[in-house]
């Protein structure tokens, strides 16, 4: 079988079938280092990948500060994302991966989803459309940081950029690093120490690296590759981590470490320079925004975010996807890409417009659903936190329970007699049928605390009648950034947290409005709801969907959490109350 016809990983199309889509013609021809002149002088450098006759053909560009030369590696590695260059070129596309500027050989320094970098992919996109091998229409590809360069480049109206793809957006950067005045360090950290430790590597050690030419042969082999196709967003971060252990250059990473996790830990105007979600309103090009559903910690909010934020524009579509929806290296959702390129950028009729223009898999029904708009109509059904474990729809007699958080420096071992219970879980009974849940969850919490800061941890579980755990979806915030805006509040949709920060009252009771990460899902009748609340992460023990933690408050303080608190699910379909009722957490949630 033909390279390009090879069988990529992942959903190909959200379950629709297209009509009129670009075969396979073409070879490829490929240029490497091409310099790509900015408007300051600086230049930077690209890869092109274009059909290997003297046509013109659309072109797509990739770019983001991960190793350009990599992007065939085949590896399951977070930063191969720029999409399947042996898919796009045979159908009529010329494939441009660029490095932002200071990585991988491109000139200047990088800042980090900076108002530059929004300047840069305006200029890369005009140089593209002006080249000799492209016909003047201009699109973009890739995921996660390759979709956060379409967004900065469709803010800045470039005339040639047509249509893009940004799948697994992130719009505002202080959302990535911080969860509600929490810092996503887990996160930060390694993502920043693998930017300095691969553009420290020169183009010659990716590009004649006989290991890793060996790597990409094996890599690629078909059995080898589809076991990729089932590969979680953990094991990037974990490959991350073990990139702390490797020197790298300090200068800029260590600097843009400092200033997301020291010197800016709430949002001011460093943050706002990153932040593209106001800029949004400039869009009118079509855009397919995008996400699966397990992408919580990262992605996944500002898909929502960013659908709200372009609502002005009559050409947004959105797919949501189930498990194993985006693994690495990205292949999946390429024929829905296909589609939408060959209707914007070669004016084909392929259907992809047809229809309402949300579709999200329901995971645990694992069916492909269609909405006019987000959320999908639903109501708010509450659950009390019972003061016994229970989790129901009826409070039971008022009471409280409570949990332990040690701050920094403190000996568990030697700071109680007892193992401390470090965090709580309001079980449900098992349900009498199934409860489809779609739209914005939020946790109401009446809590006092024994410090004048502490952090809220909450996360969804559903429980099977085996015992197996699945994490849906979780919620952060910190005490002391506790004040919301009503305005964002209201029908049920999660609360903001404002930047000012404001001291807990020490053992009085606080009412907090914790969003969790807009989800979906169907729980199964016979399985029960669990949420789990903590205020320290860090430990194994504790939940944490795909390995995000966070960086401790450092206060040690004993929270009190009453029934008055309410857990507030969007059930579809009208579904009626009563299919939950009281029971007792019988699971002794303790530290380990």
């Amino acid at each position: 079988m033909p390279r390009h016809e090879r069988q990529l990983n992942g959903p190909q199309t959200t379950g629709r079938h297209y009509r009129n889509l670009s075969r396979p013609r073409y070879g490829i021809r490929r240029v490497d280092n091409v310099a790509v002149p900015m408007r300051d002088g600086v230049t930077l450098l690209a890869d092109i990948h274009r059909p290997d006759t003297n046509g013109r053909f659309p072109a797509l560009i990739a770019a983001s500060p991960y190793p350009r030369q990599m992007q065939d590696l085949g590896a399951p590695a977070g930063f191969i994302e720029a999409g399947a260059t042996d898919f796009w070129v045979p159908r009529g596309y010329t494939h441009v991966i660029a490095n932002v500027r200071g990585t991988g050989g491109s000139g200047g320094t990088f800042g980090f989803f900076d108002p530059q970098e929004r300047q840069d992919m305006y200029d890369l996109v005009e140089w593209a459309a002006a080249q000799p091998w492209c016909d003047g229409h201009v699109g973009m590809i890739g995921i996660s940081y390759f979709a956060m360069t379409q967004l900065e480049a469709a803010v800045e109206r470039p005339p040639h950029l047509e249509a893009i793809f940004p799948v697994a957006v992130t719009a505002d950067l202080y959302d990535a690093a911080s969860h509600h005045g929490l810092a996503s360090a887990t996160f930060i950290t390694p993502f920043l120490a693998m930017m300095g430790l691969t553009s420290d590597r020169s183009d010659a050690f990716w590009r004649r690296n006989p290991v890793i030419a060996a790597a990409r042969r094996i890599l690629n082999t078909p059995r080898l590759h589809r076991k990729f196709s089932t590969m979680n967003g953990e094991g990037a971060v974990t490959m991350m981590r073990e990139l702390l252990k490797l020197p790298h250059s300090p200068h800029p990473w260590d600097d843009l470490w400092l200033e997301t996790m020291v010197r800016h830990p709430l949002r001011d105007e460093w943050w706002e320079d990153r932040n593209l979600l106001p800029l949004l309103r400039n869009i009118e090009i079509p855009v397919y925004l995008g996400c699966d559903w397990e992408n919580v910690p990262l992605h996944l909010p500002s898909t929502f975010t960013a659908w709200d934020a372009l609502a002005h524009n009559p050409n947004v579509r959105m797919a949501l996807l189930g498990q194993f929806g985006l693994t690495w290296p990205w292949e999946s959702l390429h024929t829905e890409a296909l589609a939408w390129y060959d209707h914007w950028l070669k004016g084909v009729d392929t259907g992809i417009m047809d229809g309402p223009p949300i579709r999200y898999v329901l995971p645990g029904a694992d069916d492909w659903r269609t909405s006019l708009s987000w959320p999908p109509d639903a109501h708010h059904h509450r659950l009390a936190l019972r003061a016994d474990g229970g989790l129901s729809e009826v409070e039971g007699p008022p009471g409280a329970r409570e949990y332990l958080t040690l701050g920094a420096g403190l000996n568990r071992a030697k700071a109680s007699p007892i193992d401390p219970l470090s965090m709580l879980a309001w079980t449900s009974e098992a349900l009498a049928g199934d409860l489809d849940v779609a739209g914005p969850i939020e946790l109401r919490l009446v809590a006092s605390a024994t410090a004048m800061d502490t952090a809220w941890m909450a996360t969804l579980q559903e429980v099977s009648p085996d015992g197996e755990v699945v994490d849906v979806t979780a919620g952060w915030l910190r005490a002391s950034l506790r004040s919301i805006d009503e305005a964002a509040s209201r029908d049920g949709a999660p609360a903001l947290p404002c930047t000012g920060a404001i001291a807990v009252p020490v053992g009085e009771q606080v009412d907090y409005r914790i969003p969790l990460v807009t989800n979906a899902r169907r729980f199964s009748a016979g399985h029960r709801i669990r949420l789990v609340l903590t205020s320290d992460d860090q430990n194994r023990g504790t939940p944490a969907i795909m390995n995000f933690r966070h960086a401790s408050v450092g206060t040690s303080s004993l929270n009190t959490i009453h029934s008055a608190s309410r857990l507030l699910l969007p059930v579809l379909n009208g579904e009626e109350a009563g299919v939950l009722s009281v029971t007792v957490d019988e699971s002794k949630l303790t530290e380990k």
